[in-house]
C-alpha cells in the first residue's frame, strides 16, 4: 500500500511539472524582429532587451506582467509603458504609452 502511495505521488507531482513546463508563454513569443505595418517603426525584442526603433540603437531593459511591457532605459524610472492588446505568432498589436496603437507584423 505504501508503495502505490508512493508512486502515485510521484507520478502527479511529475504530471504537474510538465503541464506547467510545456505551457505557452507570451514573452517567447514577443522575442524577434517586428516591423510596423506603415514602415516606420521597428521593434527589436531579446530575452533582456527592447528597442522601439531598432536604428537607434537604444535598448532598453524590460519585464512583462500580464498584459504590459515595462521598459526602462538603464533602470532608470519611471517606466515606460506598452499595452499588448493582440499577439499571435506574425503579428503583435501593441499601444504606446501615449495611447498610439501600432501594429507590427514579424520580420
Amino acid at each position: 500500500m505504501k508503495k502505490i502511495a508512493l508512486i502515485t505521488v510521484h507520478f502527479l507531482t511529475a504530471a504537474a511539472l510538465v503541464a506547467v513546463a510545456c505551457t505557452d508563454h507570451p514573452v517567447n513569443r514577443l522575442k524577434g524582429n517586428w516591423i510596423a505595418e506603415d514602415g516606420i517603426h521597428e521593434l527589436k525584442i531579446t530575452d533582456k532587451t527592447f528597442a522601439i526603433d531598432a536604428e537607434a540603437q537604444i535598448n532598453e531593459d524590460y519585464f512583462v506582467k500580464d498584459d504590459t511591457i515595462f521598459t526602462s532605459f538603464e533602470g532608470n524610472q519611471p517606466y515606460s509603458k506598452y499595452t499588448i492588446t493582440k499577439i499571435d505568432d506574425q503579428s503583435l498589436t501593441l499601444l504606446d504609452p501615449d495611447s498610439v496603437t501600432i501594429n507590427f507584423r514579424r520580420k
